[in-house]
């Protein structure tokens, strides 16, 4: 049997996680301030910013592999995601969460839980 996955590296998913919905909304912010001429994709603070966070993403993942981290531990808790970017959506788009969308939540939260499970 597998050794567990350090806590240590679970949080570095989480982290890895919110970063990655972060990065999403600058991406979005930078698209929407963007006028379409190359120059305002490329001196773009917003943009930037969002490949910043990916590249953090990525160092995240390394670390928490590099302490033990299990794939199918891990990969499912960057699955929230989602839930990140639903909640940032809605707390600066003013985006609704629905019933529906909640229920999907569970069911992330659920399948992340699953997957997760050591025997």
């Amino acid at each position: 049997m597998p050794a567990p996955t350090p806590l240590v590296s679970i949080l570095c998913f989480v982290l890895a996680a919110l970063l990655g919905a972060v990065g999403q909304y600058l991406y979005k912010s930078g698209a929407d301030a963007a006028t379409g001429a190359w120059h305002t994709y490329v001196a773009n603070p917003r943009l930037a910013g969002g490949v910043v966070c990916y590249i953090a993403v990525m160092v995240l993942f390394v670390v928490a592999f590099k302490l033990g981290g299990s794939l199918t531990v891990l990969y499912p808790i960057y699955a929230s995601t989602f839930i990140w970017a639903a909640l940032i959506a809605w707390q600066v788009y003013g985006t609704p969460i629905t019933s529906i969308n909640v229920v999907g939540m569970g069911l992330l939260i659920a399948g992340m839980y699953l997957l997760g499970k050591q025997g």
